[in-house]
């Protein structure tokens, strides 16, 4: 009347495997999803990519060609420390500007490229203090906006 058992079982599984390849999509469509958001910095406003997961946070700016409609990518971290940043796969050079309670705390100008070489090898910037962001913006933004330890920055993430 309603169906044999194989008949129901054939239809649970089936179900289970349209639910399992659409959550695996989607899966790889999130991968590809960068927030955004903007952020002020001496009252010139910035739309940045927001980096606060494992994935992007290591991902940052690697193989990129350059930041698109973007002004820079923002890593957000959960802990203030001494963050180390690197060139890894970098395709353009960059300015890395440290940020803690919305203020600038370091900046380092024009990290060149380090083409070729193995994860151990790359150079580490490290800021002289502590912080829980940083900004990285193409190589002479900091330089040509003005923009020096000690200003002010608003963001929201």
């Amino acid at each position: 009347m309603w169906g044999n058992k194989k008949e129901k079982k054939k239809g649970s599984g089936l179900w289970l495997f349209w639910v399992i390849i659409v959550l695996a999509v989607a899966l790889k469509l999130y991968s590809f999803y960068w927030p955004s958001t903007e952020i002020k910095i001496n009252g010139q406003i910035l739309k940045v990519l927001v980096a606060k997961d494992y994935k992007h946070l290591t991902k940052g700016l690697s193989g990129r060609e350059n930041l698109g409609k973007y002004d820079g990518m923002l890593f957000v971290f959960n802990n203030r420390a001494q963050h180390a940043m690197i060139m890894r796969d970098m395709k353009f050079s960059i300015d890395f500007i440290w940020i803690d309670r919305g203020v600038i705390v370091d900046i380092a100008p024009s990290a060149p490229l380090e083409p070729g070489k193995q994860e151990s090898e790359y150079f580490r910037y490290i800021a002289r203090d502590l912080s829980t962001r940083v900004l990285e913006v193409p190589a002479g933004t900091a330089l040509g906006r003005g923009w020096k330890i000690g200003d002010r920055v608003e963001y929201n993430p």
